[in-house]
């Protein structure tokens, strides 16, 4: 997803492709992973139900150490802002104002999503639809990824000084702290109970285990600074940090964490709810990756066309993340009256796949005119900056934002949507209010 960031002080033809790629890469493999993991339910032709494909078939998590590209877009956002960060740590109010930004340039968007999905809802309580309600909590649950995302750009200018003071000491204080709170988790009394260590940590979820909420998701933080910097790079250090990446992930899902590094339902055994030692493997995986296709990568972004699609995939980032789930709906009532092949059935099973390509297409299909509806919508509006001086403001703002997208998320579209668009709006108000004293 394209978060918004501040005017480079290089022109265009100067301005550094690579994490711009990188973020474009990872939005493609989050939103067909999405499509993927759908499996719609047909009875006799009719949509009644969808399942989750990481549900119906455990194996499948395997594939979530590949699909699980939030650290990547964690990473490359923290790079990206460094810089100026590091401009404006002598000024406290500068760096509220920076991360105001960010809310308000996620809560406008956010605000037509939740407004076209609560008119959805409402028209389908009206008419007694049907297709909204198998899809009822997926169209907001992806929304978490901006909560994470704000929440730790909120602690980037600390991020910065650590790594200021520490350089890759600060990486590795945070890996510390967090295996220290998975082993007061498991609370092992012997050897043998550290080689169950993902098996007992995760068998129970306690408060203590929510503090790596914040520590995990700082991690691909701190690293994107760090490698801003010039503390490692290299197609050497990337190949090293894949090897420990694979033995990382190896050894946690030994030791009884789960394969899968995103959840299919919510509760139970996870290694996202909260976050655990073992999510970590994959960060390594990632910025490994990021080090070692580098130099190919700069090669091939140097051609016109290419950086082109870059560019335009960059542009309809936030639009394509919002609006991906969106675009089931449509794609469900198409299949059925197709007659397509949409109904999952069971993985293994012959015709498994094909189902799935033909869904993942009427996805893309009818993605299309919705996403162009919201270009030119959004290409229409004012484009709005952050007015609100006051620090009383910008922090009832961010609160509302919160509340408001964490309403839609536990509520889902009916009547989460309803709910989560007070806040969000009241967010996006609050946020373009003018001067207060702080």
């Amino acid at each position: 997803m394209t978060e918004p960031r501040e005017q480079p002080a290089e022109t265009v033809q100067e301005r550094d492709r690579y994490p711009d790629a990188l973020r474009a890469a990872a939005l493609l493999v989050v939103v067909l992973g999405h499509w993927l993991a759908t499996l719609p339910r047909l009875e006799e032709g009719r949509m009644v139900d969808t399942d989750h494909l990481l549900v119906v078939w455990e194996g499948a998590g395997v594939f979530t150490w590949i699909v699980q590209v939030v650290p990547l877009f964690v990473f490359v956002s923290a790079a990206v802002s460094a810089t100026g960060v590091r401009r404006r740590l002598s000024d406290g109010h500068r760096q509220l104002h920076w991360w105001a930004g960010r809310a308000l340039a996620l809560a406008r968007p956010t605000v037509t999503y939740l407004s076209v999905l609560a008119a959805v809802a409402v028209i389908s309580r009206l008419v007694e639809g049907r297709f909204l309600t198998p899809f009822n909590h997926s169209l907001t649950i992806h929304l978490w990824f901006l909560l994470m995302l704000l929440g730790v750009q909120a602690l980037l200018p600390l991020s910065v000084r650590a790594d200021r003071r520490l350089g890759l000491r600060a990486v590795g204080l945070l890996v510390g702290v967090a295996a220290l709170i998975d082993l007061l988790r498991a609370q092992p009394g012997s050897l043998a109970d550290l080689l169950r260590l993902g098996e007992l940590a995760t068998d129970h979820a306690t408060v203590l285990g929510w503090v790596n909420l914040l520590v995990v998701w700082l991690l691909p933080q701190q690293l994107g600074i760090a490698w801003r910097q010039g503390r490692f790079a290299g197609t050497g250090t990337g190949l090293v940090l894949i090897a420990l990446g694979l033995v990382w992930l190896g050894a946690t899902v030994n030791s009884g964490y789960p394969l899968a590094m995103v959840d299919g339902e919510v509760g139970g055994r996870s290694n996202l709810l909260p976050p655990t030692l073992a999510l970590m493997g994959v960060m390594w995986l990632q910025v490994g990756t990021v080090l070692a296709f580098e130099s190919p990568a700069r090669r091939l972004l140097a051609k016109r066309p290419i950086s082109r699609v870059v560019a335009l995939l960059g542009a309809l980032g936030m639009p394509l993340y919002l609006w991906h789930k969106f675009a089931e709906l449509p794609a469900a009532w198409l299949g059925e009256k197709l007659g397509a092949p949409i109904d999952a059935g069971v993985p293994g099973e012959a015709g498994f796949w094909w189902g799935r390509l033909v869904w993942v297409l009427l996805c893309v299909l009818m993605v299309t005119p919705v996403m162009g509806a919201v270009v030119a919508f959004e290409v229409r509006r004012r484009q709005d900056v952050v007015s609100a001086s006051g620090t009383r403001a910008i922090l009832a703002g961010g609160v509302a934002l919160f509340a408001g997208i964490l309403a839609s998320m536990a509520l889902g579209a009916i009547p989460g949507s309803l709910i989560g668009l007070l806040g969000v709006a009241a967010a996006s108000r609050l946020l373009r209010a003018g001067p207060q004293s702080g």
